[in-house]
This record gives C-alpha cells, structure tokens and sequence, in this order.
C-alpha cells in the first residue's frame, strides 16, 4: 500500500470536503465528496450529482475518478483516494464505485474513507472488492467472440 502522510491526508481530507460542498443532492439531500491524489501530486475533486431518473446519478468517487481520466492521467497511475460523508461511521463506496476502482486503480493503492467527526478507516482498493471483475480475467482475454 502507498505510504500516505498525515499532512497529506489532512490535504485530501479538505479537498473532499469542499467537493462534497458542491454536491448536486436536491433528492436525498446525501453529499459525498472524494479527492484523488494522482502520481504527480495533484488532487482531483468529485461529487456526487443526483437525477430525478435515479440511475444516472454519480457518485463522488467516480467523479473523481472520470475527472482525473478527463484530464489526462492515467488509468492506475493514482495514489490514494478519501472519501468523506455525514454518516455515523466512516462512509465506504458503494459496489459501483469498487468495480471501478478495482480497474482504474491499483489494487495496493489505499481508500480512505472518513465521516465529518474524524473517524477514519483505510482499506487497499483489493481489500474493498476481493474477486473483482476483470476482463482481463476472462479465458478469452476480454475479446469478443461470435
């Protein structure tokens, strides 16, 4: 797992929090925000962002995640993520958000998840989804076949 500091925690920690200011949640009033650190120090921001047809809402994570792939970096080249909500205990991703970190993310690479009290909990993104889907776990290599 990557050696993350205190100070830079810290960082993504108010990174995340000021993302989750930004949260689209006019349905169930729930922000999340999320800060991703990418391999040359720069810290990508997510949200999540709500639609009245549920299924197309995003999470913060993903945010985060796509936004960084957006703007450039490269899919596995990331070194943390934090994730903070207003939940009792530290908030974890949902399934959706595990799948994808499982692909753009290596699997050593920590997840923080926080709450607005401080609680704190770390886990590998492998440790989040053991058994991941991968299409690269596939016999056939992830090739289409007719």
């Amino acid at each position: 797992m990557t050696n993350i500091t205190e100070q830079l925690t810290q960082q993504l920690s108010e990174q995340a929090r000021e993302a989750m200011k930004k949260a689209y949640v006019p349905y169930s009033n729930f922000r999340v925000g999320a800060a991703l650190l990418d391999e040359h120090g720069h810290i990508h921001q997510g949200c999540n962002v709500e639609n009245g047809a549920y299924s197309p809402c995003n999470c913060a994570e993903r945010t985060a995640l796509f936004r960084a792939i957006a703007d450039g970096c490269a899919p596995r080249s990331f070194q943390a993520i934090l994730v903070v909500g207003d939940t009792a205990g530290p908030i974890s991703p949902c399934g959706v958000c595990r799948q994808v970190l499982s692909e753009l993310c290596s699997p050593d690479m920590p997840v923080i998840m926080t709450n607005l009290t401080g609680a704190r909990s770390v886990m590998t993104v492998s440790e989040l989804l053991p058994g991941a889907f991968s299409l690269e776990s596939r016999p056939d290599e992830g090739k289409a076949t007719l």
